[in-house]
């Protein structure tokens, strides 16, 4: 890295750590009590400013940490250099390959972590694969969807060989950065990489949890129509109640101009639906994984590809048809833009902080499963985050508390 990258890198961080003033509030905690002093953090997440904030915290905190880049395409080369330079070890670069990728995992592993933060449980499915035992990793926290899932899964199996904590679906992390997070960032990412009009267009949204919910939503406030693609009865019927069309991906894909993906599933348009979309979709994905758009069959029907801008790749069919891919499929918001905005991060990643602290803490009195957020940690989040919004709670009176503890008890 040069001067000039490192120079960047700094400013990029000061940036975000303006911004994150609850993440602010903890770092100085942190600085103060040295809760992890000692141990080692290792983390696999998407290595760009808000994400530096988050090291930087755990590093005050007297821990060694080391980081690797979550997606081969939302590093921020600056960044890291910053953080190379901080004493953070990152081991991640911009359009790194798979191979690079994996062994980055690898040495994340490689570094005898004591807690880790994992964005998409590669790091802990490759610890309970490469370990034979829990060693003395404490336990792990997870950033995402796809992550628990996978963390699920490996609890089902048996095979979770310490505490994993279930920082998705904390109140203070689904209800602001799937929805509002992904809300913004995802079209961020597709204005970066088009530069296309969203009104007018019809705009497929394929899933309809939280980050469906703030994408299709922002989507509709910029003159969307937008119809919605499920599989569960319940959110189809959510999404129609709120004004939006329901159907199959084949139907809808007939009348397509854009396509957002965001299931955590795999090849939800496929061949049928390449072969029925007009000539110019657009094709985005928000989830974790670049396997919601099948690439494998895009380029079994394609007849000629071509990047006719940074981030897009246009790909012609025999009867002359072009569909376009944004940012190889992977995640848009960071492939193409940059990533959630500043003040979500801070939500998300004070409760990563405050989660690997708790991890650390308690991991070891804790049996090897998934745990939700501790309220407590998902409170004190929210309290910090009214403040600078200008916000403030109303004050319970003593004449309601009795009225609401009569009422809890019958009488």
């Amino acid at each position: 890295m040069t001067a000039g990258d490192l120079a960047r890198g700094r400013l990029k961080i000061s940036w975000a750590q303006d911004h994150m003033r609850i993440l602010s509030g903890i770092r100085e905690r942190f600085e103060k009590e040295l809760p992890l002093k000692g141990l080692t953090v290792s983390c696999v997440l998407h290595v760009e400013a808000k994400t530096a904030a988050l090291a930087l915290a755990l590093r005050s905190a007297g821990a060694e940490v080391h980081l690797a880049a979550g997606n081969p395409l939302s590093t921020d080369d600056d960044v890291v250099a910053a953080l190379v330079d901080k004493g953070v070890h990152t081991l991640a670069r911009k359009g790194e390959s798979t191979e690079e990728y994996r062994a980055a995992v690898q040495a994340m592993l490689a570094a005898d972590p004591d807690v880790i933060i994992d964005d998409g449980a590669d790091l802990v499915a490759l610890a309970t694969t490469a370990r034979a035992d829990r060693g003395k990793i404490r336990g792990s926290t997870e950033e995402t969807t796809t992550g628990v899932t996978r963390l699920r899964a490996l609890e089902r199996s048996g095979r979770l060989r310490f505490p994993a904590i279930d920082v998705n679906d904390a109140e203070m992390k689904h209800l602001f950065d799937n929805r509002y997070g992904c809300g913004q960032s995802v079209l961020d990412g597709i204005f970066s990489a088009t530069n296309l009009l969203i009104a007018g267009r019809v705009a497929v949204v394929a899933g309809y949890g939280w980050s469906g919910k703030g994408i299709a939503s922002r989507l509709r406030g910029l003159g969307a129509d937008v119809i919605v693609t499920e599989v569960d009865p319940v959110r189809a019927l959510e999404a129609r109640l709120e004004g939006f069309r329901v159907m199959p991906m084949l139907d809808a894909a007939r009348e397509a101009d854009l396509v957002v993906t965001v299931t955590g599933n795999r090849d939800i348009v496929r061949q049928e639906h390449y072969r029925v979309m007009k000539d110019g979709c657009l094709l985005s994905n928000a989830g974790h994984f670049d396997v919601e758009i099948s690439k494998p069959d895009l380029e079994g029907l394609a007849v000629a590809r071509r990047i006719v801008r940074p981030g897009v790749e246009e790909f012609t069919f025999a009867d002359g048809r072009r569909v376009h891919l944004l940012g190889e499929g992977r995640l848009i918001n960071l492939a193409a833009g940059q990533g959630h905005p500043v003040e979500i991060m801070d939500l998300s990643f004070s409760l990563q902080a405050l989660c690997a602290e708790h991890v650390a803490l308690h991991g070891s009195e804790l049996e090897p499963r998934v745990y939700p957020v501790p309220p407590e940690i998902d409170r004190r989040v929210a309290f910090a985050a009214l403040e600078p919004l200008g916000a403030a709670l109303e004050t319970v009176t003593e004449a309601q508390r009795k009225y609401a503890e009569s009422w809890e008890e019958g009488t």
